[in-house]
């Protein structure tokens, strides 16, 4: 017996050295496949902290986005009211500076009934229509310049040429509606008629 552990070639002990090889490497499987499951798991961990980093950050710029359209959209109502009120007060003060004016042609009015006398009359069209005036120029409206200037097509508008040698040609010659702006906005162009040089007959 002892002689056969001394045999290496004995088949006892070459099957003993069979057992422990399988058994090594049974171990070294299954410490094999502990690596692997534990890199896998190591894995799926870090994929699931990625994918939670990433649906809280979706839902914070989520909640971001929600947040600046409500502040947007009462930005818009709040300027959408402020112009409304704006445009009714300042059509309020308009009308009631109107409302003067009228006052005065209601006075002209009455102090016209009895008056036969025509100069009476036209001096009080003109204090009326004077007041009228100052009014809108108050309000920022005024009316835009035209004879003898250079045609400009921002403000004027060209219904005619007129051959004249009052005027330097490309001038204006002749107003057949007067323009406006308010604000330096024009209202409307002046309609007029432009110079052109007087050809000698």
């Amino acid at each position: 017996m002892e002689d056969n552990k001394k045999n290496p070639f004995c088949e006892d002990n070459i099957e003993e050295k069979n057992d422990e090889a399988a058994a090594e490497q049974v171990e070294n499987e299954n410490n094999t496949q502990e690596s692997e499951t534990s890199v896998d798991e190591n894995s799926s961990n870090e994929e699931n902290d990625e994918k939670t980093q990433l649906e809280k950050k979706y839902e914070e710029l989520n909640n971001n986005y929600i947040r600046l359209a409500a502040d947007f959209d009462n930005f818009r109502k709040r300027t959408l009211q402020e112009k409304e009120e704006l445009s009714k007060f300042t059509t309020v003060q308009l009308m009631n500076k109107i409302a003067s004016v009228l006052d005065t042609f209601e006075r002209a009015q009455e102090q016209l009934k009895d008056i036969d006398n025509c100069q009476t009359v036209k001096e009080s069209y003109e204090v009326a229509y004077k007041q009228f005036l100052d009014t809108l120029k108050k309000m920022g409206m005024e009316e835009i310049e035209a004879i003898g200037k250079a045609f400009n097509p921002n403000e004027h508008e060209a219904i005619t040429q007129v051959p004249t040698n009052e005027y330097e040609p490309d001038t204006i010659a002749y107003v057949a509606q007067k323009g406006y702006k308010l604000n330096d906005r024009i209202i409307r162009p002046a309609l007029v008629g432009v110079a052109k040089k007087l050809e000698d007959e």
